[in-house]
């Protein structure tokens, strides 16, 4: 059977003819597509109307843009702020108030310097016109810690030993400061148990027969200054240092 395609009016026609068992030995014609085969279909699609896919995120947006709307709408805007109306001329401005840390002066941070004095290793010195303690060591060295003295009226001076060291010590004032204080208005408990919001801090070494001590404080800020009532105070970590190296018994001298 032979095949042949034949074009009409821009239509390709397929015509079969009857073949016989030879032909398919013969030598076959070449097979001629009409330029025009495609017409008819692009006649179609011209007239037919276009169906675009909108993408995911052209929906999306104008979903996300009708939310957002609708959020500004029933909150205020909290990220815009009220002008503030600057001060008329003549008129006194607020003062800006900076709260600036309490720091203590490095300078009292403990180091070793160079001693020349006349009292023997292992000796605790405490001059108290210059805020420094001094634990005298070997070859003419001592290592030096501030500490805060005695404000004007309670200082004092002289020879004595250590003969009681305590850790996290407990707080009994003195009847004569709770009764000075309480002239002031200010009232003072008969004990404060050992803690961190206690006065004496982390150690104490008690001095003598007197009522005073080598103690810590939690008011590192004022080492370096006259404000105790007559005990020596170091920083927490100092006096647990000193604590360490020194045993009952040590000398201090107060200067």
């Amino acid at each position: 059977m032979m095949r042949f395609l034949l074009p009409l009016a821009g239509v390709a026609v397929l015509l079969v003819a009857p073949a016989n068992a030879g032909d398919r030995y013969a030598e076959r014609p070449p097979v001629v597509v009409s330029p025009d085969l495609s017409a008819p279909w692009v006649l179609q699609l011209q007239g037919a109307p276009r169906v675009m896919r909108q993408s995911r995120q052209a929906v999306e947006q104008p979903r996300l843009r009708q939310r957002r709307q609708a959020v500004r709408q029933a909150e205020p805007d909290q990220t815009r702020t009220a002008a503030v109306p600057r001060p008329a001329a003549g008129q006194n401005r607020a003062r800006r108030t900076i709260m600036v840390p309490k720091q203590m002066n490095p300078i009292y941070l403990p180091q070793e310097v160079a001693y020349d004095g006349k009292e023997k290793p292992g000796t605790i010195v405490i001059d108290t016109h210059q805020n420094f303690l001094y634990l005298v060591e070997k070859d003419g060295k001592a290592r030096r810690y501030g500490v805060g003295t005695g404000k004007p009226g309670f200082e004092w001076a002289g020879t004595h030993k250590v003969t009681a060291k305590r850790e996290w010590p407990d707080w009994r004032p003195p009847a004569a400061m709770i009764k000075r204080e309480a002239a002031k208005g200010r009232y003072l408990p008969t004990f404060l148990a050992g803690g961190i919001e206690n006065p004496l801090g982390a150690r104490a070494l008690y001095i003598g027969t007197t009522e005073y001590r080598i103690h810590g404080t939690n008011q590192p800020w004022t080492i370096g200054g006259a404000v105790s009532s007559g005990c020596i105070r170091m920083r927490n970590e100092d006096v647990v240092d000193l604590y360490e190296r020194v045993p009952v018994g040590t000398t201090v001298v107060v200067m």
